[in-house]
């Protein structure tokens, strides 16, 4: 796929629309056990998946490309079923879903700060965030539902990263080339300080999924080498990596 054709995407987000479609939801009726720490964290990620998206999709569609615009309108879709999924999930298991949580105002606030460029940096943050979360609790649990669940969102998450990349590949070319790694290197500290708040803040749902506090934060900060080089490349397809799952004392 050639930089910057997000017609490309936009079929990508159809295509997976309609499979979507096809597959069904998850079966809700056998119910979902988890320990309450594990409950926890998922009330909290389903808040940050719980949003309409509108000030994404003002910032696109005032980027000027319609395919990108029509692409994010789908990507949020998608994080919008993600929400949808947790809450069934939650519901499942006979727990509530929270009406806000502290980290999300604080992340949503960040990414409004300014333009695109900075809406989508931030939301990068927030998203190879929650692959490494996607993949513990996918791994970390022997609730069947659960894992179907995380599995269901992993897979997405897994291609939203890339679709990030792009845009923000063309648009940190839009600056000096002197800085595009400087930004880069501001954007994997700002996400180390994210992994190490989640980490702190997740403590008790991580081990019960077991990884540790340091596991998850290396891992994290692993998987963002990959993200910085699609960016920066003229050719910013990125597999995103599959971290250690094993297991690390806090």
């Amino acid at each position: 796929m050639r930089t910057g054709d997000f017609a490309e995407w936009t079929r990508r987000f159809e295509d997976e629309r309609e499979r979507r479609r096809a597959q069904g939801d998850p079966d809700w009726g056998q119910g979902a056990t988890l320990h309450p720490a594990v409950w926890a964290g998922i009330q909290r990620f389903q808040v940050g998946e719980d949003g309409d998206g509108a000030n994404l999709v003002g910032t696109a569609d005032r980027a000027g490309d319609p395919d990108y615009a029509q692409a994010v309108r789908l990507f949020v879709a998608e994080e919008q079923n993600h929400a949808r999924l947790l809450a069934r999930l939650l519901a499942a298991g006979g727990k509530p879903t929270l009406t806000g949580y502290w980290s999300d105002t604080v992340f949503v606030r960040l990414r409004r700060l300014m333009g695109l460029r900075v809406e989508l940096l931030v939301l990068m943050i927030a998203e190879v965030v929650a692959l490494r979360y996607y993949r513990a609790l996918r791994e970390g649990t022997d609730d069947p539902l659960t894992a179907d669940v995380a599995g269901r969102i992993l897979s997405d998450e897994q291609r939203h990263v890339p679709f990030h990349c792009e845009r923000l590949h063309a648009s940190l070319a839009e600056l000096p080339r002197a800085a595009r790694r400087p930004v880069m290197a501001v954007w994997r500290l700002l996400l180390l300080a994210a992994s190490l708040v989640v980490a702190t803040d997740h403590g008790p749902s991580l081990r019960r999924l077991g990884i540790g506090r340091r596991r998850f934060v290396a891992d994290v900060m692993a998987s963002s080498r990959t993200v910085v080089s699609a960016v920066l490349m003229p050719r910013p397809e990125v597999e995103v990596p599959r971290p250690d799952t094993g297991t690390s004392a806090d």
